[in-house]
């Protein structure tokens, strides 16, 4: 099982500046506690600022929520950024889906006891309870890190941008990289929170990582 909280908003409003947001709202998983009353309250009051808004279930399907994109790409390209409540998953298909675009997550993912189900995709979250997506292009340095290294690359990744550990693997931090230039964001590697995570918001009795990671 899981859980959702939203993201304290006056940092998420700081951090997505005075661009105009395209909204994705996922609320297809009935295992994933969602804020919704929170986040329904938080789209009425900035309504100034969301340039188009879209409902979807089961934003963790990459297809399905790739045609539902496609129904909105007008408002979309008219868009700075865009902004995803669902858990961590949603946030980084979307990121794959809208390779130009700056995506935040509008929600923090915990883990809490419970069977959890089975993804629709590739895409994975650790329910760490502090999503850095915001700060790593909408790609997980814990799910699609070997080592889940935070603040950088190791010195084991090969020239061609390789994995050490699992070798036919793209290395996380060269993928955050490119993403970064991509959207010209490589400013936002220098942010302090990309290394300081409180990891008491990590239940203990989590069980270990059976070693999935994102596909590429």
């Amino acid at each position: 099982m899981l859980i959702t909280k939203l993201k304290d908003t006056g940092k998420l409003l700081e951090s997505m500046g005075n661009s105009k947001v395209f909204v994705f709202k996922c609320f297809g998983c009935s295992e994933v506690f969602f804020p919704e009353e929170e986040v329904d309250r938080f789209i009425r009051e900035n309504g100034g600022i969301i340039k188009g808004l879209a409902n979807v279930d089961y934003l963790c399907s990459e297809e399905f929520a790739g045609a539902y994109a496609a129904s909105f790409m007008d408002e979309i390209n008219e868009a700075g950024q865009i902004l995803v409540f669902s858990c961590g998953v949603g946030v980084q298909v979307v990121s794959k889906l809208l390779l130009d675009k700056k995506v935040f997550p509008g929600c923090d993912t915990f883990y809490i006891n419970g069977f959890q189900g089975l993804a629709a995709g590739d895409s994975d979250c650790e329910q760490c309870g502090m999503c850095y997506l915001n700060l790593t292009g909408g790609i997980c340095p814990l799910a699609a890190c070997a080592k889940g290294l935070l603040n950088g690359p190791c010195g084991g990744a090969s020239d061609k941008g390789k994995c050490e550990v699992t070798p036919e693997m793209e290395c996380a931090w060269v993928r955050i990289y490119d993403r970064l230039k991509v959207t010209d964001n490589m400013k936002i590697l220098r942010h302090p929170e990309v290394n300081i995570r409180d990891y008491s918001r990590i239940i203990k009795d989590k069980p270990a990582s059976c070693g999935k990671r994102e596909k590429t």
